[in-house]
Protein backbone atom coordinates (compact mmCIF):
# COMPACT_ATOMS: atom_id res chain seq x y z
CA UNK A 1 0.00 0.00 0.00
CA UNK A 2 1.26 3.46 -0.90
CA UNK A 3 0.29 6.75 0.73
CA UNK A 4 0.19 10.17 -0.92
CA UNK A 5 0.35 13.56 0.82
CA UNK A 6 -1.13 16.49 -1.11
CA UNK A 7 -0.68 20.17 -0.22
CA UNK A 8 -3.23 22.45 -1.88
CA UNK A 9 -3.55 26.22 -2.05
CA UNK A 10 -7.20 27.06 -1.38
CA UNK A 11 -7.39 30.35 -3.27
CA UNK A 12 -6.81 28.93 -6.79
CA UNK A 13 -7.16 25.20 -5.96
CA UNK A 14 -3.54 24.77 -7.04
CA UNK A 15 -1.65 21.66 -5.97
CA UNK A 16 1.53 23.04 -4.44
CA UNK A 17 3.26 19.82 -3.47
CA UNK A 18 2.75 16.08 -3.30
CA UNK A 19 4.79 13.04 -2.44
CA UNK A 20 4.23 9.33 -1.99
CA UNK A 21 5.67 6.78 0.40
CA UNK A 22 5.11 3.25 1.55
CA UNK A 23 5.78 4.09 5.21
CA UNK A 24 4.51 7.57 6.22
CA UNK A 25 5.85 8.97 9.47
CA UNK A 26 5.59 12.29 11.28
CA UNK A 27 9.19 13.05 10.25
CA UNK A 28 8.36 12.36 6.59
CA UNK A 29 5.25 14.59 6.76
CA UNK A 30 7.24 17.39 8.45
CA UNK A 31 9.89 17.16 5.73
CA UNK A 32 7.15 17.50 3.08
CA UNK A 33 6.09 20.82 4.64
CA UNK A 34 9.64 22.10 4.42
CA UNK A 35 9.99 20.88 0.83
CA UNK A 36 6.71 22.55 -0.13
CA UNK A 37 7.38 25.95 1.43
CA UNK A 38 10.99 26.28 2.52
CA UNK A 39 11.60 28.94 5.14
CA UNK A 40 10.25 31.99 3.31
CA UNK A 41 7.08 30.95 1.45
CA UNK A 42 5.06 29.35 4.23
CA UNK A 43 1.36 30.21 4.28
CA UNK A 44 -0.38 31.79 7.27
CA UNK A 45 -2.68 28.83 7.86
CA UNK A 46 -2.63 25.07 7.40
CA UNK A 47 -5.93 23.21 7.42
CA UNK A 48 -5.49 19.49 8.07
CA UNK A 49 -7.35 16.44 9.32
CA UNK A 50 -6.63 14.43 12.47
CA UNK A 51 -4.56 11.66 10.89
CA UNK A 52 -2.08 10.05 13.28
CA UNK A 53 0.79 10.95 10.94
CA UNK A 54 0.58 14.55 12.12
CA UNK A 55 2.40 13.85 15.37
CA UNK A 56 4.44 16.07 17.66
CA UNK A 57 7.34 16.41 15.23
CA UNK A 58 4.96 17.58 12.50
CA UNK A 59 3.33 20.13 14.84
CA UNK A 60 6.75 21.47 15.84
CA UNK A 61 7.66 21.90 12.15
CA UNK A 62 4.41 23.81 11.56
CA UNK A 63 5.18 26.07 14.52
CA UNK A 64 8.78 26.64 13.35
CA UNK A 65 7.44 27.86 10.00
CA UNK A 66 5.07 30.29 11.82
CA UNK A 67 1.99 28.59 10.37
CA UNK A 68 -1.29 28.64 12.29
CA UNK A 69 -2.62 25.10 12.33
CA UNK A 70 -6.37 24.50 11.97
CA UNK A 71 -7.48 20.94 12.67
CA UNK A 72 -10.81 19.64 11.38
CA UNK A 73 -13.28 17.86 13.62
CA UNK A 74 -13.04 14.07 13.84
CA UNK A 75 -14.57 12.21 10.88
CA UNK A 76 -15.52 15.46 9.13
CA UNK A 77 -14.11 15.44 5.60
CA UNK A 78 -16.62 18.13 4.53
CA UNK A 79 -14.63 20.64 6.60
CA UNK A 80 -11.83 20.45 4.04
CA UNK A 81 -13.79 19.99 0.79
CA UNK A 82 -11.19 21.31 -1.66
CA UNK A 83 -8.56 18.76 -0.69
CA UNK A 84 -11.15 15.98 -0.52
CA UNK A 85 -12.21 16.89 -4.07
CA UNK A 86 -8.60 16.87 -5.31
CA UNK A 87 -8.00 13.47 -3.73
CA UNK A 88 -11.21 12.18 -5.34
CA UNK A 89 -10.17 13.60 -8.71
CA UNK A 90 -6.74 11.97 -8.53
CA UNK A 91 -8.36 8.64 -7.71
CA UNK A 92 -11.29 8.76 -10.17
CA UNK A 93 -9.67 10.56 -13.11
CA UNK A 94 -6.24 8.96 -12.96
CA UNK A 95 -5.44 6.13 -10.55
CA UNK A 96 -8.62 4.11 -11.16
CA UNK A 97 -7.47 3.74 -14.79
CA UNK A 98 -3.83 2.94 -14.11
CA UNK A 99 -1.86 -0.01 -12.76
CA UNK A 100 0.72 1.38 -10.34
CA UNK A 101 3.99 -0.56 -10.40
CA UNK A 102 5.67 1.03 -7.39
CA UNK A 103 6.43 4.19 -5.46
CA UNK A 104 8.49 5.82 -8.22
CA UNK A 105 5.87 4.98 -10.81
CA UNK A 106 3.11 6.43 -8.61
CA UNK A 107 5.04 9.69 -8.24
CA UNK A 108 5.47 9.91 -12.02
CA UNK A 109 1.76 9.27 -12.63
CA UNK A 110 0.69 11.85 -10.07
CA UNK A 111 3.28 14.39 -11.28
CA UNK A 112 1.78 14.11 -14.77
CA UNK A 113 -1.76 14.49 -13.38
CA UNK A 114 -0.74 17.48 -11.22
CA UNK A 115 0.71 19.16 -14.31
CA UNK A 116 -2.59 18.56 -16.11
CA UNK A 117 -4.65 19.62 -13.06
CA UNK A 118 -2.76 22.89 -12.46
CA UNK A 119 -2.31 23.97 -16.09
CA UNK A 120 -5.21 22.53 -18.09
CA UNK A 121 -8.15 21.23 -16.05
CA UNK A 122 -10.91 23.81 -15.78
CA UNK A 123 -12.75 24.63 -12.56
CA UNK A 124 -16.21 26.15 -12.40
CA UNK A 125 -15.27 28.11 -9.27
CA UNK A 126 -12.42 29.70 -11.24
CA UNK A 127 -14.76 30.77 -14.07
CA UNK A 128 -13.67 27.74 -16.14
CA UNK A 129 -10.00 28.61 -15.82
CA UNK A 130 -7.19 26.39 -14.58
CA UNK A 131 -5.41 27.03 -11.24
CA UNK A 132 -2.48 28.44 -13.24
CA UNK A 133 -4.16 31.09 -15.37
CA UNK A 134 -4.31 30.45 -19.11
CA UNK A 135 -4.51 33.08 -21.84
CA UNK A 136 -7.47 33.11 -24.21
CA UNK A 137 -6.31 31.91 -27.61
CA UNK A 138 -7.66 33.76 -30.62
CA UNK A 139 -8.50 31.81 -33.81
CA UNK A 140 -5.77 33.70 -35.69
CA UNK A 141 -3.14 31.81 -33.64
CA UNK A 142 -3.58 28.80 -35.89
CA UNK A 143 -4.98 25.30 -35.93
CA UNK A 144 -6.09 23.38 -32.86
CA UNK A 145 -3.74 20.62 -31.75
CA UNK A 146 -3.86 18.19 -28.87
CA UNK A 147 -1.42 17.29 -26.09
CA UNK A 148 -1.88 14.05 -24.14
CA UNK A 149 -1.69 13.74 -20.35
CA UNK A 150 -1.77 10.67 -18.11
CA UNK A 151 -1.12 8.25 -20.94
CA UNK A 152 -3.94 9.68 -23.04
CA UNK A 153 -6.61 9.75 -20.31
CA UNK A 154 -6.75 13.56 -20.59
CA UNK A 155 -5.96 16.01 -23.35
CA UNK A 156 -5.19 19.68 -23.71
CA UNK A 157 -6.35 21.44 -26.86
CA UNK A 158 -4.58 24.61 -27.91
CA UNK A 159 -3.88 26.69 -30.98
CA UNK A 160 -0.51 26.80 -32.65
CA UNK A 161 0.69 28.63 -35.75
CA UNK A 162 3.44 26.06 -36.32
CA UNK A 163 0.92 23.59 -37.75
CA UNK A 164 -0.29 26.05 -40.43
CA UNK A 165 2.88 25.76 -42.51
Amino acid sequence: MLFVLVILSHDRRRILHFNATEHPTAAWAARQLFEAFGLDDAPSFLLRDRDAIYGDLFRRQVASLNINEVVTSPRSPWQNPYVERVIGSIRMKCLDHTIVLGERHLRRIIRNYVNYYNNVRTHLSLVKDAPDRRPVQAPKLGRIVSRRYCGGLHHEYFRTAAWDE
